[in-house]
């Protein structure tokens, strides 16, 4: 089916390791044919050979989101060897750990050059290729911090805060158009994956994904979910949900409450090789293949019961309903009966 769930075409960036990996294993269940971008060669083998594994076919394009052209040029490379792309999921980022006064000029420019322009340039590619079909679906993988900004990642915080206010622009023109293609953004919560490993980082201790933290699976599902499903915005996780809700009602609070918690939240007890490899300008992830998951596993959550709920609230509603209607009906017949 060209247009079903299934032998979609689907282009996944950042799909070397992490999430973007897991994407591409959760579109390969559904028999995707996979366009797989990022810079690490491989990380890319890797993830391709999981993808056949899965039944699914692949090509590995070794792109830097940050080149509009390159990007333009693997949107081309797909539709030639695999047909017109059906999903496109923009997922590649980089980061620092630092606070903002020790920041550089040159780092704010990559990050802002990969973690937002890289989701510009691959959006203006998919457009390209859908709206003369008036067909496709462009995911955004977003996060809590695309609302709430948080001490350490300004770089960061600032591309995902970016990145929402282009898809408002961006879903409003679509809609006036009367366009059929989609964008929808997907705002994800701490993860289990190896970029805590790689990102540049300034912090005494190593960085980790501020708790509770979930599997990259879970986020994977929730972009499946979203690419198939006419919604605006999907939220993955209690905290996401916590974090752009509270931060709306009280944000000086959470000023206060991130200062007082965030820094330490964000570091475990181990101390930092400041040394280390980083892959802010050049791939680690081009001799070594990192995988999907980092290594919080034995602290990583393998379910949200707030996306199960969301993805299903509208029989959850329905239900409701007919438990409230059933309740009204039961009190009547006793005040009848009592009568």
């Amino acid at each position: 089916m060209r247009n079903g769930k299934t032998n979609q075409v689907v282009v996944v960036t950042g799909a070397s390791a992490g999430l973007g990996r897991a994407i591409a294993h959760a579109f390969a269940r559904e028999g995707a044919r996979i366009g797989l971008v990022a810079r690490g060669r491989a990380g890319l083998e890797g993830a391709k050979r999981e993808v056949q594994q899965l039944g699914a076919e692949a090509i590995v394009l070794p792109v830097d989101v940050a080149d509009a052209k390159a990007v333009d040029a693997a949107a081309a490379a797909v539709e030639e060897q695999l047909g017109p792309i059906d999903v496109w999921v923009n997922n590649a980022m980089c980061s620092v750990f630092s606070p903002v006064k020790e920041m550089q000029p040159d780092e704010y420019k990559r990050v802002t050059e990969v973690t937002y322009l890289g989701f510009v340039y691959g959006s203006l590619a998919a457009l390209k290729r859908m709206l003369p079909r008036d067909h496709g679906v462009i995911v955004q993988v977003g996060s809590a911090l695309a609302y709430r900004g948080i001490p350490l990642q300004s770089a960061y915080c600032a591309s995902k805060h970016a990145i929402q206010g282009f898809c408002d622009s961006l879903r409003s023109e679509l809609l006036y158009d009367k366009s059929k293609v989609r964008v929808v953004m997907v705002q994800m919560p701490a993860m289990n994956t190896p970029q805590f490993d790689w990102v540049k980082s300034r912090l005494p201790h190593k960085a980790q994904p501020v708790p509770p933290i979930y599997q990259p699976e879970v986020a994977a599902g929730a972009v499946v979910y979203a690419a198939h499903n006419d919604r605006r915005e999907v939220y993955v996780g209690g905290p996401t949900v916590e974090a752009i809700v509270g931060n709306k009602i009280a944000p000086a609070f959470a000023d206060h409450y991130l200062a007082w918690t965030c820094v330490d939240a964000q570091q475990t007890s181990e101390p930092e090789n400041p040394n280390r490899p980083n892959n802010l300008f050049e791939p680690v992830d081009d001799k070594v293949d990192h995988g999907t998951h980092g290594r919080f596993d034995s602290r990583s959550r393998t379910f949200s019961l707030q996306l199960w709920a969301d993805k299903n609230r509208n029989w959850l509603a329905a239900a409701a309903i007919v438990l409230l209607g059933a309740g009204v009906t039961a009190l009547m017949r006793r005040e009848f009966a009592e009568e």
